[in-house]
């Protein structure tokens, strides 16, 4: 079972200060935020940021042909950014966000799903970093053309058709990580035009539910409990879901921290589901 240093799944504060000067370590700041947050993540970035750190965009880096929010990027779109970023083949890369685990999940999926295993998240991001009175710098880092290669993983994701069949046949358990309030239709979307409940046949396990007070994620054998207290059957396959594909890629990171390899994340979540209206929904706890 993966400990707290995993530098395919989780590494802790103290595992990155001791190889921030690795050659082959490459820091990004994967910072995202929700929709009236206020919170502005490049400007954070230029402000302070870890020494060393890139900035990974996920609005930009992202599928541009889609109208959704921020789908995966194609192959070839994200080998030319990694590269652009001095990111490339060789490297061990670990990904923050400015919340503790939250849009650094999401990074780390991506590079996932494009057959990249050298990625870790930093466990309690950023805060917990700053917390601990650790180096933060406020220059861009020296970029340097890295050569890097893409072989996308389609297991690791589906799509509405997919998460459709999932919901109306079973087999897989489709886990919604958004706020309870959101996954029963009591409170509405962030986002304009969205109805309001869940994909029916899904559970609920809101991602904070996986995370300590500081951010940080909580042990495996809490987790374990959180899924299994959630309804979820960790011996079938894992649909995660959410309002945009971000808070998804917690539950993910969560499974395969236990150890859990066959779950794959819906890319368009709340943001596609809810917006067509021949799409049932479900609403309360059913």
């Amino acid at each position: 079972m993966a400990g707290t240093d995993d530098p395919t799944v989780l590494v802790s504060t103290g595992w990155l200060a001791a190889h921030l000067n690795d050659p082959d370590l490459r820091v990004i700041d994967a910072s995202w935020y929700l929709p009236g947050e206020g919170r502005d993540p490049r400007a954070e970035y230029e402000a302070a940021h870890i020494p060393g750190a890139r900035f990974f965009d996920i609005d930009a880096i992202a599928d541009t042909r889609s109208d959704l929010p921020h789908m995966a990027p194609p192959p070839e779109m994200f080998v030319s950014r990694m590269r652009a970023m001095g990111v490339g083949d060789g490297h061990q890369v670990v990904v923050y966000d400015g919340s503790g685990i939250f849009s650094a999940a999401r990074v780390w999926w991506t590079f996932r799903l494009m057959g990249k295993t050298d990625v870790a998240v930093l466990d309690g991001g950023f805060p917990k970093w700053q917390a601990e009175g650790r180096p933060v710098e406020d220059m861009p880092p020296i970029l340097r053309d890295r050569h890097m290669t893409a072989s996308r993983q389609a297991g690791l994701v589906r799509d509405v058709t997919q998460v459709a069949a999932a919901s109306k046949l079973g087999g897989p358990t489709i886990v919604d990580a958004r706020p309870a309030a959101r996954f029963r239709g009591e409170a509405p979307e962030p986002r304009p035009g969205l109805r309001s409940g869940h994909i029916p046949g899904a559970r609920n396990l809101p991602f904070t539910e996986l995370l300590n007070e500081d951010g940080t994620m909580k042990a495996p054998e809490v987790l374990r409990a959180a899924f299994e207290g959630a309804g979820v059957d960790l011996s079938r396959p894992v649909i995660t879901t959410c309002g945009s594909g971000v808070s998804a890629a917690v539950l993910a990171l969560a499974l395969e921290r236990l150890g859990h390899r066959d779950w794959s994340l819906y890319d368009g979540s709340w943001a596609e589901w809810g917006s067509f209206p021949d799409l049932r929904i479900a609403t309360g706890d059913a």
